[in-house]
């Protein structure tokens, strides 16, 4: 980069400080109390510039600096960026169905372990693959699978066991780990919601065969949009990127040919001897890279990604402190046992003995600007997405049925999915909100009670 050039940006960046100083510096101030939201600095606005003066747009430089500082962070051999954490989980599961995986490879009609109690994306890749869900329920407290029932629901044909750390709280590892490895299933962990946290000291998302992430805005670090998958397994690595990158054989990245050093000199399928290796497509893949503007925002947001942690773990602490008063009608967050978790948000659940609802308590937050979110779909196999299709499901150890077929007995077989859709909810704990935030939060939450009991 030529003088000029250094001194030119210089002058846009200092342009965009005075702006940004101008319009964002002051401090910030919550009418609405959001559930979740994003916190940005002049860094990130910075290196957007950096980015955008460029003029590289596709994923560059700034990309392949994110993908190394993630990976460093985590403590894995590899990482790959992709436009969403819904797309981090569509590639995983698709990876694990490649032909390349041998034996081992995920064929239609295989059972993939899974709860109902999440977010869509994590269930919709199985689907999306042929795959048959199976449904195993949660425990209410922590809100993660019981993986004390994993076992009674495989069947011969289950291969995979694909499900989240619910809002930072990481599902029992070593019990859901011992059972991957004595049936020999892969292990996807969907830590989207999880970025950060540990058990016994390994990060969520190293510890399984793949780990998912997301840096949409309500996420712990963000891009706007976009997303990772990570893993120790080369050869994953390399079936992950070609099903990022168009299902194309070739690694070379954006812009750049020969690194494999067999552009010319290879026999692949049933092309002629030395088809171009850039344009060898191993995969029915897709394209979910990330632009270099959005990894730009990622390098700085790591920069600050244990401080936000660590702000959200306070949050966190003060809420449970504030409330503790209520456990009479209320169930706070429970930590897994040997997990530190990275709080995504705070849960609460209404008990079924309390003189007033969830509904209620929800309504009464947001009428007094609070925001509130339901545990994502509450019981997914209540949802539209599922009930009005006909899909090859089975819940626990029961025996296979279409999700046309499903009934109310069949609900009756995940009693923690349905108490969790009728009971719990969650408000924030991001880290643009302080003390005063959760004053209000709880002030809230205390006038409502005292007007249902008194």
């Amino acid at each position: 980069m030529s003088d000029t050039e250094i001194k030119l940006r210089n002058k846009v960046k200092e342009a965009a400080k005075e702006y940004f100083e101008a319009i964002y510096g002051g401090e910030r101030k919550f009418e609405y109390i959001p559930a979740s939201g994003k916190l940005l600095g002049i860094e990130e606005l910075e290196n957007m510039i950096d980015a955008s003066l460029d003029m590289w747009l596709t994923a560059g430089r700034f990309n392949k600096e994110f993908e190394d500082k993630f990976a460093k962070y985590l403590g894995v051999k590899y990482a790959l960026s992709v436009n969403s954490g819904s797309s981090a989980n569509l590639l995983a599961l698709s990876a694990l169905t490649s032909y390349k995986m041998k034996e081992r490879a995920l064929k239609k009609g295989d059972e993939v372990i899974t709860v109902a109690a999440g977010f869509p994306t994590t269930l919709n890749p199985v689907i999306q693959n042929g795959l048959v869900p199976v449904f195993v329920d949660c425990k209410v407290g922590t809100y993660n699978i019981d993986a004390q029932k994993i076992e009674e629901a495989l069947s011969e044909k289950t291969k995979a066991v694909f499900i989240a750390h619910t809002l930072g709280n990481m599902f029992d590892m070593a019990k859901v780990k011992e059972i991957c490895t004595k049936h020999n299933l892969w292990l996807i962990e969907d830590s989207c919601d999880a970025l950060g946290a540990e058990y016994q000291g390994q990060k969520a998302g190293t510890i399984g065969d793949i780990g998912t992430f997301s840096f949409y805005p309500a996420h712990h670090l963000t891009m706007g949009e976009g997303g990772a998958v990570v893993t120790n397994n080369h050869e994953l690595y390399k079936i992950l990127m070609s099903f990022r990158d168009w299902g194309r054989d070739c690694c070379c990245p954006p812009g750049k040919d020969g690194v494999c050093g067999k552009r010319f000199s290879q026999q692949l399928g049933k092309l002629p001897f030395g088809y171009d290796h850039k344009y060898t497509y191993s995969h029915i893949g897709y394209n979910l890279k990330i632009t270099d503007w959005q990894a730009a925002i990622g390098c700085s947001q790591i920069e600050k990604l244990d401080k936000f942690l660590k702000i959200r773990e306070n949050n966190a602490k003060y809420l449970i402190e504030k409330l503790s008063d209520l456990t009479r009608y209320l169930i706070l967050p429970e930590i897994e046992k040997a997990c530190k978790p990275s709080w995504f948000g705070f849960l609460i659940s209404v008990k079924d003995e309390a003189p007033f609802s969830k509904q209620e308590l929800v309504e009464y937050l947001e009428k007094n600007n609070i925001g509130t979110r339901q545990l994502f779909a509450g019981n997914i196999l209540r949802q539209p997405m599922i009930v009005e299709n006909d899909i090859p499901l089975r819940i626990g150890n029961g025996k296979l049925i279409s999700s046309k077929q499903l009934s109310e007995e069949d609900y009756k077989l995940l009693p923690n999915t349905e108490f969790i859709m009728n009971n719990t909810f969650w408000v924030g704990v991001f880290p643009a909100l302080g003390t005063k935030e959760l004053d209000r939060t709880v002030d809230v939450i205390h006038r409502f009670i005292e007007t249902k009991v008194s």
